[in-house]
């Protein structure tokens, strides 16, 4: 058991001879008494700052296990907001390669269908060119046929005896060859329009450039060729 201070104050010794001086004796005791009261204040207060520290200690404590385990969750939540966002980054480059290639899809369909539709065009005028051609060189033809035809009659002998300043010629004479030249040029006139209903009768074979008269093969209303 500790000893206390009044402990120590109320102890009594026994007298025997030739002691210790009791003065002296009581007065070291007074001094130890102090001293010892000292220390056990000092003891308290150490114990009571040791308490203190402890206490200090176990808030710190505490207080480290919670900063780690916000610093545990903050990772946490820091690796799931990395992870969702590389998610989100994958499906918005998912969608945008989907757009982009429904984009470039829908373009390129577009474009195919433009190319189809000027390319039947391109044909189509290609082959109102060629008709219109072929029209053309048949025209010609039918209008060389015609002029020629018209040519030879004019320079027939009919029309030298008509202008024969040699006096035998007859008003009856004149009306004579003129009519006949009327039949003719009708005749001629008819022939061309049922050429012109069959041009494949009047052109049998037409070079590609079609600007040479001379390889061009006519067929006269009479059945000659030229």
């Amino acid at each position: 058991m500790v000893l206390s201070p009044q402990d120590i104050h109320n102890k009594e010794f026994s007298s025997k001879l030739r002691g210790y001086n009791v003065d002296e004796v009581n007065d070291f005791l007074d001094q130890i008494i102090k001293d010892y009261q000292m220390v056990l204040q000092e003891n308290k207060d150490l114990k009571s700052q040791l308490d203190e520290s402890k206490d200090k200690l176990t808030y710190f404590n505490d207080l480290k296990d919670s900063l780690n385990q916000s610093i545990i969750v903050a990772q946490e939540a820091a690796d799931k907001v990395k992870s969702n966002s590389q998610k989100e980054a994958e499906i918005t480059n998912r969608e945008a390669q989907k757009q982009a290639e429904d984009t470039v899809n829908s373009a390129n369909g577009k474009a195919n269908k433009i190319l189809e539709e000027a390319s039947k065009r391109a044909k189509k005028l290609a082959v109102e060119t060629d008709d219109l051609k072929k029209n053309t060189r048949v025209f010609r033809q039918r209008l060389q046929v015609m002029l020629e035809s018209q040519l030879e009659v004019i320079k027939g002998s009919d029309w030298d005896q008509l202008v024969d300043d040699s006096g035998s010629t007859t008003y009856e004479d004149i009306e004579k060859v003129v009519s006949e030249l009327d039949n003719d040029s009708s005749a001629s006139v008819k022939s061309d329009n049922k050429q012109e209903d069959n041009p494949a009768d009047l052109v049998e074979d037409t070079p590609a450039n079609g600007d040479s008269a001379s390889d061009t093969v006519v067929i006269f209303p009479d059945g000659s060729t030229k």
